[in-house]
Parts: C-alpha cells; structure tokens; sequence
C-alpha cells in the first residue's frame, strides 16, 4: 500500500484540475494491480529496506521517549496554566498532543534520509512512470545514499526532511492522543463487555480504527507535500526544481490541483495504517 499511496500521491503533480490528463493509476485497487502486473512482486514491494530502517529509527525514537516526555510534562504544570493544572483532563491532554508531536517530529528527523530514499525507490517506474524519476536507486539503498552524497552532499540527505517532521509530528500527536480517548468513548458506549478492565481483542480492533481515520485524516496533506519535496529532482545549484519549501510546496498545490490533491492516496494510506 505505500508504494501505491506513493504513486497515487505524484499522480498529476502540479497539473491544472481543470484540464484532462491521462491518469496512469484510478485509484488503490487500479494502481495495486496495475504495478503487480507490469513490475511483479518485487515492483509493489519496493523500498522495503529503508522503509524498515526508517520505520525502527522513527517508532523507536517516538514511542521510546513519548511516555517519559509525557510524564514530565504531566508532573511539572506549571507551563499549562498553574501548579496542577497538568493533572486535569485537559492539563494531560496537552501534555500527550505535545509529547506525541515533539517526538515524532525527532523521530522523523533521525530517519529522513531512509524515507527520501524509500520514495525515490517507489516512486521510480520504466513502465508507468509518475513524478520524477531517480534510475540510480536500482542500485539499492547505500548505492542510493552515496549517490545522493557525492551529488548534493550530507544536506541532501536530509532535503525534505522538515516536510517528514511536520507529517510524522501531526500524526503522532493524533495517534498518541487519541487512541486511549477513543478505546474509553467505545467502553461508555456499552458496546463492549469489560473483563477485567480490558475489553479484548474487539476493543483493541474498533479503538485502532478510530484512531486510524484521526491520523490518516490529519495526516495525508502532510504526507502528500512530503512525498512531493522527497521526491522533486534539484537544479544545478542545489534548489529543488519545483518546490523551494514545504509552504511553497502547499501553495503550488492548492493553487493548481485544488485541495483535493492533499488527499490524494488517502484509502491506500488508511488501509496501510488501519
């Protein structure tokens, strides 16, 4: 699914929405057989490897420091409205929706350089080809890294990276907040028999999904701008050919797609983290 949410999300890049354009890909379905059929297994599976590397560097640097982050904040209220006031309903929400952001806003940071190679793997195509294109990454991933270095240096691995902080920081901040808030709504509901304070399995499940459409929801414009700055080639001096930040890169794409290119790919990246 990411790699179709990847192509979905490039499909159409900076074209006016108000002119018809061959679309490669119409929808997750289409673009999921599409690529099985013309790349096999290995095509829809593309940028495993640092889609790995990234997903510890990043996890593990979110979920590693949310709780401790959390609790101090929790413990030490003063910052949000007085001595105590962390440990009220609202004081606690504060604190998880700031530690969930900060944190994986970091984690993000430690990670870009296997996220900027784990798009330019899934977005790169000799058959149905969207977005620009980067050859070098059918070397692999360190192939791609020393590629990268030797052509825009330690920086370029990083290019893009503010993009990823923003989008990994937005869902964090949902998902670490709201999957308790969501898990208790369904236990008020009665839907669910509690056991032992714990409603089981269905519980877990139906609490995940909630949580899952918060994020996506909240989180796919930030991904697709993110997948667009990862992805754009660079001009001679180093600049990116299309877009010179995040907020140029919204501009553009609001000014010529119209909001709804910001939830482009939105079903295959529900169903990737749902």
């Amino acid at each position: 699914m990411e790699v179709v949410k990847t192509r979905l999300q490039l499909q159409g890049e900076l074209e006016a929405r108000n002119v018809a354009h061959v679309r490669q890909y119409n929808g997750a379905f289409s673009a999921f057989v599409k690529i099985l059929r013309t790349e096999g297994i290995r095509g829809i599976q593309k940028g495993l490897l640092p889609g790995y590397f990234y997903q510890s560097l990043m996890n593990g640097t979110r979920l590693g420091f949310y709780e401790p982050i959390r609790d101090i904040l929790i413990s030490t209220g003063d910052w949000i409205g007085g001595e105590g006031a962390a440990s009220t309903g609202v004081g606690k929400a504060v604190a998880m929706v700031t530690s969930g952001a900060g944190c994986g806003m970091l984690g993000a940071a430690f990670g870009s350089p296997f996220f900027l190679v784990k798009t330019r793997m899934q977005s790169y195509s000799p058959h149905m080809a969207v977005g620009a294109q980067h050859s070098y990454v059918l070397g692999g991933l360190w192939k791609s890294f020393g590629h990268i270095y030797r052509n825009e240096g330690a920086a370029g691995l990083w290019r893009g990276a503010d993009a990823s902080m923003l989008r990994t920081g937005v869902g964090s901040a949902v998902q670490l907040s709201t999957y308790d808030a969501s898990k208790n709504l369904l236990i008020k509901s009665g839907w669910f028999k509690i056991a032992d304070g714990d409603g089981g399995v269905a519980l877990h499940f139906a609490a995940s999904a909630f949580t899952s459409f918060f994020v996506c929801t909240a989180m796919n414009p930030f991904d697709v701008l993110s997948t667009r700055m990862y992805n754009q080639n660079r001009t001679a001096d180093g600049k990116g050919a299309l877009y010179s930040s995040v907020f140029d890169c919204m501009r553009k794409t609001l000014g010529t797609e119209g909001p709804g290119a910001l939830f482009k790919g939105y079903f295959a990246h529900y169903l990737r983290i749902g």
